[in-house]
């Protein structure tokens, strides 16, 4: 099978190189040449050659990596939609599902119609009332991932010290996601296909005092920094059946109704009362051999090649009708019946 590796070329080849994507290239890219796969590396940069490659390159499957092009996550969808127009069977979750993945206040709103337990939260813009949702709340980028804007001053305990947040972030971010915060622990729970996997919980016991027991950019990024060394993952996560067929349930829920498909991840926080509360749900979330997912399902008795083939395996089985095969089919269940050369006249009408 030929496979197109897609990756953030941008990020990869700067002057300081993105290392953790190379590394997740290179770990996949063994994966798969190890079942036997012929790969080509594809860097995404902000110009067409790396689509034209793909569109010539006859490739059974693209793995696609693109997390956003040098960084900006807005990116990412159109990345995933060009898949879609290629017409080509990629991983990962639709442009759909990763562009509302990637607005936190429209998934928040989306799950809260829907009845899942979501913390009270707004949106708030320059210019605009500042929101009401109870303190201490958490500010948050509403359409940025890998945590980036969030640091220990995100979390604020009164109306000033949230305008002086606001301020300071509307400088960088037209909208912010202001969220009551949760006091509680902080499970991840990852899915692949159809599959929940062990839950794991982020450990904060060894947190420095004094600090807000969240996930930080610094955490994530800044290793050894006592924010990463005081954020420990366990999976799986030292809980009850009962709570864990809880959190399963919401986040399966909260998964399918975002559309996600491949794999994801739902992180979600259990207050004191033991009641779940869905904080994100993330369409593309890191592949990284050592990170989160990759450790939910080596608990679940997947190693890392396994998960990749699994991956791949539900990539390839999603249907794939043709662009001519589906307009047919639209045009049947519109009650049309018309021949051949109508349907490529009122194909070219719609178009227009």
């Amino acid at each position: 099978m030929r496979v197109a590796l897609l990756f953030d070329g941008v990020s990869a080849s700067a002057t300081a190189p993105d290392l953790l994507i190379l590394d997740t290239v290179a770990a996949i890219e063994t994966s798969l040449a190890d079942d036997g796969h012929e790969v080509q590396r594809i860097p995404v940069i902000a110009d067409a050659r790396w689509m034209e490659r793909v569109r010539r390159g006859r490739f059974d499957l693209v793995f696609n990596l693109c997390e956003g092009i040098d960084g900006v996550a807005t990116c990412e969808s159109a990345v995933v939609g060009a898949l879609e127009l290629f017409g080509v069977p990629f991983t990962g979750s639709s442009s759909w599902t990763t562009s509302l993945c990637l607005r936190k206040h429209a998934v928040n709103a989306l799950l809260h119609e829907a009845g899942l337990p979501i913390p009270p939260f707004a949106v708030a813009r320059p210019g605009h009332r500042m929101p009401k949702v109870g303190f201490p709340c958490i500010c948050k980028p509403a359409a940025e991932d890998a945590s980036l804007g969030v640091e220990q001053r995100s979390i604020v305990r009164t109306r000033q010290q949230l305008a002086d947040r606001l301020g300071a972030m509307h400088e960088i971010w037209r909208e912010v996601l202001v969220q009551r915060y949760v006091d509680g622990r902080e499970m991840n729970v990852g899915i692949v296909g159809d599959t929940v996997l062990p839950i794991a919980e982020i450990d904060f016991a060894g947190f420095p005092r004094g600090l807000w027991k969240i996930v930080t950019y610094r955490s994530k990024w800044d290793s050894g920094c006592d924010e990463d060394l005081g954020a420990v993952p366990r999976c799986p996560a030292p809980i009850d059946e009962a709570l864990a067929e809880r959190i399963s349930a919401v986040a399966r829920e909260a998964w399918q109704l975002v559309g996600g498909e491949g794999y994801g991840r739902v992180d979600l926080r259990i207050d004191r009362e033991g009641r779940p509360w869905v904080l994100e749900v993330n369409a593309n979330p890191d592949l990284s051999a050592d990170a989160g997912l990759a450790r939910m399902a080596r608990v679940a008795g997947l190693e890392y090649p396994a998960l990749i083939r699994l991956i791949c395996d539900h990539a390839l089985s999603r249907p794939s009708a043709s662009h001519e095969a589906r307009w047919a089919r639209m045009q049947e269940l519109s009650g049309a019946t018309i021949d051949q050369g109508e349907e490529q006249a009122a194909r070219r009408a719609a178009r227009q």
